[in-house]
């Protein structure tokens, strides 16, 4: 049996999760997916800024679990969702970490899209 790694962020792999001041909009196939004033932007390492929406803002009535899982050995066992409406493009365009390991715990019941498998994520100004 093959244990799967646990690291812990740090100065060589920094992790870092705040609160989006702006408004966050997803849209696919013409409709919005996700619409939230309560965003998490996680910035991990040199990867681009990621923004965590609450499941609670979240259309979850547009989107499909799918059996795509992957493990990241900072953040935990990631599971996936599918947009049909977004046809073959939006394949497990949506990942969560449901049980996220502590460091990172803030992610929980937050769900995040790969912008290039959905027609935007727009960050708006909060108004």
């Amino acid at each position: 049996m093959t244990s799967k790694p646990v690291k812990t962020p740090g100065p060589d792999h920094p992790i870092t999760i705040e609160r989006n001041r702006g408004r966050v909009v997803v849209s696919v196939g013409g409709r919005v997916v996700a619409d939230t004033r309560a965003a998490l932007t996680l910035r991990e390492a040199s990867y681009p800024p990621v923004q965590y929406i609450p499941r609670k803002d979240v259309d979850m009535s547009l989107l499909e679990r799918t059996q795509h899982a992957t493990y990241c050995p900072y953040k935990g066992d990631c599971a996936y969702y599918s947009i049909p409406a977004g046809g073959q493009r939006s394949m497990n365009a949506v990942w969560t970490y449901e049980a996220p390991f502590a460091a990172v715990s803030a992610i929980k019941d937050h769900l995040a899209f790969y912008p290039d498998r959905v027609d935007a994520v727009e960050e708006r100004e909060a108004v």
